[in-house]
């Protein structure tokens, strides 16, 4: 405890060791000191010269030596204080300690004009490079800083404000985007000091020359060229006492105010990134082999740092690749303790896509777009023109290829469960007749999947013979296309969920608000809406006019609740829009009636039940109805070869229901749904 109790009072009171130091420095200008005292204040100024800019070498950030404006400062004055002490004793005694002594013997070695050439170099190297570029670099920094400051300011506030940090955050980065604007601030001026410092350092020794010279010659009655020999000695190694430590300093401010931002020291950096491209050093390790074996070129130095070169280069790419394999096994790793610690998620087990199709190996290519193929922005494509068709949302159709299928076998799927199927070939061309004859050409037969019809695959190169007979060529991603559309509006119904209804809603409202938050949810909620919206999907009749649909509901939806009533009653809002695919340019509609005694029969057995109401007629009678649906249908000349069948409207959905399955394409329409400017053509009657 004692020990301890000692180290922290030696650290409490070391602000006041710090203050007595420098009112020490300042009385060393005027208090002369003893050689033996000086020679160990020029080793303290030589160590922390040394500390400092290791300090500097070792930092991420300025703020982290914020002092350093004032540091540099104080081993100013402490260097000009030990030049004062050792030129009071240079020019008083002849003799300023054995570290003066020793320095300014190494660096001459009896030679004066190399000892004194070699010192003026050193105080070019540290005033002319070393002080004007550190000081250049922090006056460049201090004005970007400020100038920046505004900026930084704000974007803490918004930071702030948007949550990102909370109040004690944003103080502090607020207090050190200050700090960091002082910092910068304060060393713009404190470069100044080194600079001084150096043109001090050399009025200081040529006084000591001149001075030295004429002291032992005048007063020491010594020769000129002793006086000279022992004054030029002892000045230069006084100067390079003092600038070998102020060149660490400068180098030392140097680093700190040219570091960028970033998390690491300056040896991490430099480290990482002279070594980040082994192809470089493999490069100079090439050039320098050149060099090596020019003739005129000494072979030894670059021979040595090519195979240094190389072989560094060599090794840094093999921890590359161990880096690389030791990430992909880690990652593996991680994944496999993932799925060890954590429950199996078999959500995505159980999901199934609203769409998707299925192709065998051979279709691939189809969905290559690097080969061509154009598959994906065709569906894409589908999937526009049933919303400008038909008014509904399709979901993304997912496209998946399948190994289990047959090469050239595709299959169209609805929430996972297949609903239509086919093959075609992937380099041939379909040909079809638009009559729906047979084809009078060579190749392969076939039945053309969407709608029935014969056709033919053929060559690419018999596609010019094909047109010039009249008849219909496609290519094979066409072919799927046109299948897909035609199945995505047969099956529209099954494909609209309340999640698609919720959007047409939500799409509706943004123009239309007053209609929808009068329907939804007073009147009907987004289930009941999706029912009639289904029941008129099933029919193929078109819900891109949700205006006229959710009035329609809103007017009738007061008194009833039955969905099939409030159905017919859109259906008849809607009327131009199921007329409009089966009037012809004259206006007029040509239709099959049924006889007075089957709405009769349909009419009087009638049932309700919780999916609508169905005629519950006997198998003899649906059996008679159907062949002689089946008769007139035959022998009538439809519009747009579309078969309609008009009924009274009491009877139109029961009598829809009786004949779905069997006649599926047929459109069952009622008098209501008929425009009073269309003429209405009956061309045959259904009777028994």
């Amino acid at each position: 405890m004692e020990g301890t109790s000692k180290k922290l009072s030696l650290k409490k009171n070391l602000d006041v060791l710090v203050a007595l130091g420098v009112i020490g420095i300042i009385l060393m200008i005027i208090i002369p000191f003893p050689a033996g005292m000086l020679d160990v204040l020029i080793a303290l100024n030589i160590t922390l010269s040394v500390v400092i800019a290791l300090i500097t070498m070792f930092t991420t950030n300025v703020l982290q030596l914020s002092v350093f404006p004032t540091l540099l400062l104080v081993t100013t004055l402490f260097r000009l204080g030990l030049n004062i002490s050792s030129t009071r004793l240079v020019l008083t005694g002849g003799y300023a300690g054995q570290v003066i002594d020793a320095f300014g013997e190494f660096v001459i070695r009896g030679n004066y004009v190399v000892g004194i050439i070699i010192f003026l170099i050193i105080m070019v190297v540290q005033f002319v490079v070393i002080t004007n570029g550190s000081g250049r670099v922090s006056e460049v920094a201090a004005r970007f800083t400020l100038d920046a400051l505004p900026g930084k300011q704000m974007s803490i506030d918004a930071d702030l404000n948007a949550g990102i940090i909370d109040e004690t955050t944003a103080r502090k980065r607020r207090a050190d985007l200050q700090a960091e604007v002082d910092f910068y601030g304060a060393m713009d001026g404190a470069s100044k000091f080194v600079k001084g410092d150096a043109i001090a350092a050399i009025v200081i020794t040529m006084i000591n020359v001149l001075g030295g010279i004429i002291i032992g010659v005048v007063m020491m009655d010594l020769p000129i060229a002793e006086a000279a020999q022992k004054f030029v000695r002892l000045s230069i190694g006084d100067g390079l006492v003092s600038q070998v430590p102020a060149l660490l300093i400068s180098t030392a401010s140097g680093i700190l105010v040219t570091r960028s931002g970033n998390s690491e020291n300056f040896g991490s950096v430099l480290s990482k990134q002279l070594t980040g491209f082994p192809i470089v050093l493999g490069l100079a390790s090439a050039l320098m082999l050149f060099l090596a074996l020019i003739p005129a070129m000494p072979k030894i130095p670059f021979l040595i740092m090519a195979v240094g070169f190389g072989a560094a280069a060599y090794a840094l790419y093999k921890d590359e690749q161990a880096k690389i394999v030791r990430e992909i096994v880690q990652e593996e790793e991680a994944i496999a303790e993932v799925e060890r610690k954590e429950p199996e998620n078999v959500m995505t087990l159980i999901s199934v896509e609203p769409m998707e199709v299925e192709i065998g190996y051979g279709l691939i290519p189809l969905a290559d777009e690097s080969n061509g193929g154009d598959l994906l922005q065709r569906i894409a494509s589908v999937r526009r023109q049933c919303a400008i068709e038909m008014g509904i949302v399709v979901q993304p159709i997912r496209i998946r290829d399948n190994l289990q299928l047959k090469t050239n076998e595709y299959v169209i799927k609805i929430r996972g469960t297949v609903v239509t199927s086919s093959e075609m070939m992937p380099n041939m061309l379909l040909c079809m007749d638009p009559a729906g004859e047979n084809v009078d050409i060579p190749g392969i037969r076939t039945i053309e999947p969407t709608f029935g019809l014969p056709a033919m695959w053929i060559n690419k190169d018999q596609r010019e013979d094909a047109e010039i007979k009249g008849l219909t060529v496609v290519d094979p991603t066409t072919v799927m296309v046109t299948h897909l559309t035609e199945t995505i509006k047969a099956h529209s119904y099954e494909l609209l969920g309340r999640q698609e209804v919720k959007l047409i809603v939500d799409n509706t409202k943004e123009k239309y608000s007053a209609v929808v938050d009068e329907l939804i949810p007073d009147l009907i909620t987004i289930g009941e809406l999706q029912k009639v919206l289904q029941s008129l999907l099933r029919e193929k009749v078109p819900i891109k006019d949700m205006v006229t649909i959710m009035e329609s509901l809103a007017d009738n939806s007061r008194n009833t609740k039955d969905i099939e009533l409030l159905t017919e009653y859109v259906r008849f809002a809607l009327s131009r829009t199921i007329c409009n695919q089966i009037i012809d340019e004259n206006r007029r509609v040509s239709v099959v009636t049924l006889d007075p005694q089957i709405e009769e029969v349909i009419a009087s057995n009638v049932q309700k039940s919780i999916n609508g109401s169905f005629p519950a007629v006997d198998p003899d009678t649906t059996t008679i109805i159907f062949n002689s649906i089946k008769n007139t249908l035959d022998s009538v000349y439809f519009f747009n070869n579309q078969p309609v069948i008009l009924v009274s409207p009491n009877v139109r959905a029961p009598f829809r229901k009786l004949i779905e399955m069997v006649f599926p394409h047929v459109m069952v329409i009622s008098l209501n749904e008929i425009p009073n400017d269309v003429e209405i053509r009956t061309e045959g009657v259904v009777t028994f």
